[in-house]
């Protein structure tokens, strides 16, 4: 039968015993074989359409998953060979439709979903993980304004990071050779398909480490449909793009077509032929308005130039003649000399004859030495006279009075205790105990104390008083030769 040797190639078992009929009997494994082959013979290849749950990576690369939809789910597995030619990276709650062909898992009998294909399932499911994959990164600042680098006006190299076949890159050398020629390094990368990321990433990154890089960066690419373009959506592209140092200019599509690195890039041109005009300015424009700005330059230096001539003349005419003045000047000083050698004798006569007037009314020095010396005179005698009672009063005071040793004595002491007192005092008030402690008298030529640095000009010659003599001293002295052959000493 034909049932019969689908489920069992070594033909059914009869059984034995009081139980036997003509039931056939398998084993565990031939029923299992004999499933996987209906189930592999049946379906072959098949898409599945789905929403990826409960996947998990191990560390051998393989991917456990589940599609599921509200009929029922499906196991999956993706083996680690087919992880990177899968076209997109799987992730949970995600819609897609998975190739492959079904099998079974006899261990565990089960059937699961050997996949080697997936892909998103429609434009909406594409168009929603990218929205939400740019929310993401614009939450995390990658889209801001202020990390957006200027792009340099006239760039010494362009780089081009674009497919080496088809139009983009004859389109951006065309424009720059045609507006401004420049020097193009091109880095090229498939734009899409597997492996496009991977390379554009590294072309980014790549470009931004040459030891001459370039000044600004282009990533460019024709127009297409939304899953030509993913590529461009890559989380890793766009996150090289807003890592990149050099200043980039996205032209992704067509003017219609935007990708997440045109959030990310400095600026974004709508065409790959726009970029390049991005990035280098029109000759043409640049020679017209140098040599229209040369010209109004020129105007206006001229202007200035004559402006500044009239006024230099208006002043020249309003300044006096100077020989002039120096003459009336001169005239002035001849007149006032030849006065002034007038006037001085007159003055001299003047001076001499008020003091002749003083001098006649002084008193003679006789007269005053007269009148002094009688004064003194007078003063001396009522002086000794009162010296004479005095002595007098103090011998009659002295015999009236009874004298005692003791008295005498107690009288002494207390005099000699006073007086050692009051040396005492003198001694500690007294200068030469100051300068016996290391300090210095310091004294003019007048004899007056120096308490101030400034009150002697420099060079002048002053008295030091020490403790056991006192030295003369010059203030400043010019050589120190001088000092040792007239033995002085600075202050």
């Amino acid at each position: 039968m034909e049932r019969e040797s689908l489920l069992s190639p070594t033909g059914p078992q009869s059984g034995t015993g009081s139980g036997s009929s003509n039931i056939p009997e398998y084993s565990v494994g031939s029923i299992s074989s004999a499933i996987k082959r209906v189930l592999e013979g049946t379906f072959g290849r098949v898409r599945v359409r789905g929403e990826i749950t409960e996947m998990k990576r191990y560390a051998s690369g393989h991917v456990y998953l589940s599609l599921k939809d509200e009929g029922g789910k499906i196991s999956g597995v993706i083996w680690r060979g087919n992880v990177s030619r899968l076209g997109m990276v799987p992730e949970n709650g995600t819609e897609v439709i998975a190739t492959g062909k079904i099998s079974s898992y006899g261990e565990r009998s089960n059937y699961q979903l050997i996949i080697d294909r997936m892909e998103f399932a429609g434009e909406g499911a594409l168009l929603a993980r990218i929205e939400a994959l740019r929310i993401r990164l614009r939450d995390e600042g990658l889209f801001q304004s202020d990390r957006k680098k200027p792009i340099p006006f006239l760039p010494r190299c362009v780089g081009v990071v674009t497919s080496r076949s088809g139009a983009v890159l004859h389109d951006i050398c065309t424009t720059i050779s045609r507006r401004f020629p420049r020097d193009i390094v091109l880095w090229p990368v498939a734009v899409q398909g597997e492996g496009a990321a991977r390379q554009i990433v590294h072309a980014v990154q790549a470009m931004s480490a040459l030891p001459t890089p370039p000044d600004v960066l282009i990533v460019a690419r024709g127009g297409g449909s939304l899953e030509d373009l993913m590529a461009f959506n890559d989380e890793a592209v766009v996150r090289a793009v807003a890592a990149c140092p050099l200043p980039v200019i996205s032209a992704v599509g067509h003017e219609t077509d935007t990708t997440l690195v045109d959030y990310a890039a400095d600026q974004r041109a709508p065409t790959p032929t726009a970029a390049a005009e991005m990035a280098v300015p029109l000759r043409s424009e640049l020679l017209a308005d140098l040599t229209h700005r040369t010209a109004r330059l020129s105007g206006g230096m001229a202007g200035i130039l004559q402006r500044q001539g009239l006024r230099l003349q208006a002043v020249a005419a309003r300044m006096p003649d100077l020989p002039g003045l120096l003459d009336t000047a001169r005239m002035r000083l001849d007149d006032r000399a030849q006065r002034l050698e007038l006037a001085l004798p007159g003055f001299v006569m003047r001076a001499r004859a008020r003091l002749g007037q003083s001098a006649y009314h002084l008193p003679a020095v006789e007269t005053v030495l007269g009148q002094r010396r009688s004064l003194v005179e007078t003063q001396a005698g009522r002086l000794k006279s009162g010296w004479e009672r005095y002595i007098q009063g103090c011998h009659m005071h002295l015999l009236r009075s009874p004298l005692r040793v003791e008295t005498v004595q107690s009288q002494m002491n207390l005099q000699r205790t006073q007086l050692e007192g009051v040396a005492r005092h003198l001694k500690a008030v007294s200068p030469r105990a100051i300068l016996e402690r290391g300090y210095v008298l310091v004294q003019d030529e007048a004899g007056r104390a120096v308490t101030s640095s400034k009150a002697v000009p420099e060079r002048s010659r002053v008295r030091l008083s020490f403790a056991d003599g006192v030295r003369e001293a010059q203030l400043d002295p010019e050589r120190v030769g001088q000092q040792a052959q007239q033995g002085e000493f600075s202050l």
